[in-house]
């Protein structure tokens, strides 16, 4: 027997690492629009307010008058939304706008995206805590017992959610802070893809249009006149319902005296 085949055979690091995942590099267009901007931009108008409240109240009020489901309803309906969101992709965007991207099953535990993140960050980093959260007040702790132990479908992030990262170590929480992320996730980076243009919804919105089937074309005589229909003709030469006299009908209705 050679040396080799009695060694036994150990992962290498590299089998380790996350697979199948996207890195999208921090937008350097965002910091300059933001330096532009007023300090009134940031500050909500009236309306902004109103909007978020009627929002707000429409949302509360929907859950206050929705009826109650037994357990064999709220089961069926997981399973619907199991079958059509099979797959959820996730989107984690650190402090300086990187954003990890990774595809999940739906049926995967908080933990998955958990134990993913850690994998992407350098060694130094690794032993740091984090939350991963959706703004404003949402934090998707592993150690929480209501979220542990749901899906990502039950916690309703299917079919895709954007989540924010924020370290236990206040100095990484810094927008002028890189990611803390390992070289091999740095070296895939690539730039984020810009939202189409006004001109290209335009196109879009056009090209849309064009593949719409055609609507009935209006029935026209040889000499080029569009023909009116019988019964429209009807109702212009004859009032089918003529209308009741007013004055008459509002002396019956005044009491007798």
């Amino acid at each position: 027997m050679s040396e080799s085949s009695s060694v036994p055979q150990v992962p290498s690091a590299l089998e380790q690492l996350p697979t199948d995942f996207k890195v999208f590099k921090p937008t350097s267009q965002s910091p300059a629009l933001l330096a532009d901007l007023p300090d009134d931009y940031f500050t909500p108008t009236a309306a902004d307010l109103q909007a978020a409240q009627a929002t707000l109240s429409a949302r509360t009020q929907a859950l206050v008058n929705a009826p109650l489901k037994i357990r064999a309803v709220r089961e069926a309906e997981a399973a619907a939304k199991r079958d059509r969101w099979p797959e959820t992709k996730i989107r984690v965007k650190f402090l300086d706008q990187t954003i990890l991207e990774k595809t999940f099953p739906s049926t995967n535990k908080i933990r998955s995206v958990y134990a993913f993140v850690r994998g992407c960050l350098r060694e130094d980093a690794k032993p740091i805590k984090f939350v991963l959260y959706q703004p404003p007040k949402r934090d998707l702790k592993v150690s929480d017992p209501a979220v542990r132990d749901q899906t990502l479908a039950a916690l309703q992030l299917a079919p895709s959610s954007v989540l924010l990262l924020r370290f236990e170590d206040d100095k990484l929480n810094h927008v002028n802070v890189p990611a803390p992320l390992a070289t091999f996730v740095l070296e895939q980076a690539v730039d984020l893809p810009s939202p189409p243009t006004n001109e290209e919804r335009v196109k879009d919105d056009k090209s849309a249009s064009g593949s719409a089937a055609p609507r009935a074309s209006k029935p026209k005589t040889g000499t080029g006149e569009v023909k009116i229909p019988k019964w429209l003709k009807l109702g212009q030469s004859k009032q089918l319902y003529p209308p009741i006299p007013i004055k008459r009908n509002l002396m019956s209705l005044s009491p007798e005296k």
